[in-house]
């Protein structure tokens, strides 16, 4: 059964039995069945379509934002702006995939050779609870208008998330007459979607999540021969320099660590201070994050709402405890809270060393943890000195930020502002953060075949 609750009362929302073998035949048949007809439409009759469902989002941002607010906890103003995310990335995809995807011209002893871009077949999306909407659009929009089917296998802890989007795109592809085939959600058990890899019928994967649920994919899917893109965990370095915007710095640090009450892959988890201005920052974090609300995610007002389940909030609780025994100075926070709920206060850490707790684990919450460092040099050291790559960000003047990006082994790097995913660009790590490229003309690229076409006669 899939059990959705409410982390907020901790009270059970909704139970939705997971597909049996005859709903995943009948999805993976309707996939494999509608290829055709999707591809022949074309990259404008794809973009219709995905214009429509993003027009579809923004009718029904309400709606969606409430459903994740219920079954993940996100505040409701973060919910609203996820859904309009998601809309972007369906209508960005609308207007540029094409352009991505163009035939290239390659001089060779051909009369003519060039490169041509078409789908592979059906990709399986693998999502997470934290961002429902906005992680199944950076994974569907450009997959659909490359000209793939979509079925996604969305987090069993969100199960209304999962019925609503597939609920969405059956209704659009409907007023379409496109077969309901090309997108469809697949309730699954977290145990039976090995053999849905397997399926001769699913052609890649995309999986996003953490580093342990990736390897296993990753493994499947090699064991068939198929592709897969894995955007895993991340225990993103943050570097301020002594020549850096401490104000700013402050105020993107604290809202880079607290949004979606710290439940995100590419939040800035450990800050690398300068030793010259340390303290100068953390009395300014200090300020920062005290001055946050948290409470009911249904409030406006709510500015960090409770963790997603009550397990996440005991490992993030015993990773606290066990930095501070450690030696790590506690600033702000470290207690559990009485009352209902996985509420867990913003959490300030100082004195943190690599061998910490806090820095050789992933921490999924609003934990901010801070390292001195001596110069430049021992920040972007500290920075790599982690098993994870997925993203980073410098603070200090733009040309030596832009100097330091390159030293530094992560996937992206922001100089002087927040790390965030944008349709427009490229997103993904290295090392334990996984491989391959979501977003920007790199992610639609992903899952197509890139055809080599060469036309003779030959030429001398």
């Amino acid at each position: 059964m899939l059990i959705a609750t409410d982390p907020t009362t901790g009270a059970v929302v909704r139970e939705v039995p997971p597909a049996g073998p005859e709903r995943v035949e009948e999805v993976l048949a309707a996939a494999e069945a509608a290829r055709s007809s999707w591809w022949e439409r074309g990259y404008a009759g794809r973009a219709v379509v995905l214009r429509a469902v993003a027009a579809r989002l923004h009718e029904r941002t309400e709606e969606l934002a409430a459903l994740m607010t219920q079954e993940m906890g996100k505040p409701v103003t973060e919910g609203r702006a996820e859904v309009a995310k998601a809309a972007w990335c369906f209508e960005h995809y609308a207007e540029h995939g094409e352009a991505y995807l163009a035939p290239e011209t390659i001089a060779s002893d051909a009369t003519r050779s060039y490169v041509q871009h078409l789908p592979l077949g059906t990709v399986l999306g693998v999502l997470p609870w934290n961002a429902p909407l906005w992680l199944w659009s950076r994974f569907a929009a450009p997959a659909l208008m490359a000209g793939n089917t979509c079925v996604m296998k969305h987090d069993p802890h969100v199960p209304g998330c999962a019925a609503a989007i597939g609920d969405l795109v059956a209704d659009v592809l409907a007023e379409h007459e496109a077969p309901a085939g090309v997108f469809a959600d697949l309730p699954l058990e977290t145990g039976d979607v090995a053999a849905v890899i397997r399926d001769p019928r699913v052609d890649a994967v995309s999986f996003t999540g953490s580093a342990r649920g990736g390897a296993a994919v990753a493994a499947v899917a090699a064991g068939e021969i198929k592709p897969t893109v894995l955007e895993l965990g991340g225990s993103d370095p943050c570097l301020v320099l002594a020549d850096a915007d401490l104000d700013a710095a402050a105020d993107t640090i604290a809202l880079s660590r607290t949004i979606n009450a710290g439940q995100s892959c590419i939040a800035a988890k450990r800050v690398l201070v300068e030793d010259a201005v340390h303290d100068e920052l953390v009395e300014r974090l200090r300020t920062r994050l005290g001055g946050l609300t948290v409470g009911d995610p249904a409030d406006d007002r709510t500015q960090v709402g409770p963790l997603a389940r009550d397990d996440l909030r005991r490992a993030l609780h015993r990773q606290v405890t066990e930095t501070v025994d450690a030696g790590a100075r506690l600033l702000l926070g470290g207690e559990l809270p009485d009352g209902p709920g996985w509420f867990y206060p913003v959490t300030l850490l100082t004195e943190v060393t690599g061998d910490m707790t806090a820095c050789r684990e992933e921490t999924f919450g609003p934990v901010l943890v801070v390292q001195r460092a001596a110069d430049a040099a021992d920040a972007v050291a500290l920075a790599n000195r982690t098993p994870y790559g997925l993203a980073a960000s410098v603070w200090t003047a733009p040309e030596r930020g832009e100097a330091l990006a390159a030293r530094i082994v992560a996937g992206q790097v922001a100089v002087n502002g927040i790390v965030k995913t944008d349709p427009r660009l490229p997103s993904g790590g290295v090392r334990r953060s996984g491989y391959g490229r979501e977003l920007g003309p790199h992610g639609i690229r992903e899952f197509v075949n890139v055809q080599q076409v060469w036309v003779g006669p030959r030429q001398d």
